[in-house]
């Protein structure tokens, strides 16, 4: 049986993941309202990610026989007056979903509930990978962002992101 404050962060964890799949799908809105849709497709793809980690928070709960509460999610309320502004949003929020599998971990790791550790260890690589996108991001607009002709050409690399889903089984 998992610890009450393990399960407590677990299923908030739910409800952030979700927020992050809205916050990266206002990133894209605003990246295709400005006719760079190889960064939206960037973000949108970045949605999709969030939405399966909620996902797999939700049905390790399941797994473990705990009713799950689904809460509201907030509406992102960034709102961005150049194209380096949502990258930063990014990469700083990728930082805050660290800490917060950091914080369920050490919980977890406080109950010696070592099933949730397992669990939460793709979740900590997976926050590395994450935060190293979302810093070259940042790095290869301030390198190329400027320049028309290098901001198209990132946005066609950007364009040619392909989503592969992780697998929801636990």
């Amino acid at each position: 049986m998992l610890d009450k404050k393990v399960i407590e962060l677990l299923n908030d964890q739910i409800n952030k993941e979700f927020y992050s799949a809205y916050l990266y799908l206002d990133i894209a809105n605003y990246y295709i309202d400005n006719d760079l849709d190889g960064f939206g497709n960037w973000y949108t793809i970045q949605a999709q990610e969030e939405r399966d980690h909620a996902m797999l928070f939700l049905k390790y709960l399941q797994s473990n026989g705990v009713k799950v509460v689904l809460k509201a999610i907030d509406q992102p309320d960034k709102e961005f007056k150049n194209h380096i502004d949502p990258l930063l949003t990014g990469a700083e929020h990728e930082r805050y979903v660290t800490n917060l599998i950091h914080t369920i971990y050490d919980a977890a790791y406080s109950v010696k509930d070592f099933r949730t550790m397992q669990f939460l260890d793709w979740f900590v690589k997976e926050q590395l990978e994450e935060e190293e996108n979302a810093d070259k991001l940042v790095n290869k607009y301030k390198l190329f962002g400027d320049d028309p002709k290098s901001l198209y050409l990132l946005d066609q690399e950007l364009a040619a992101r392909i989503y592969t889903a992780p697998s929801l089984t636990l």
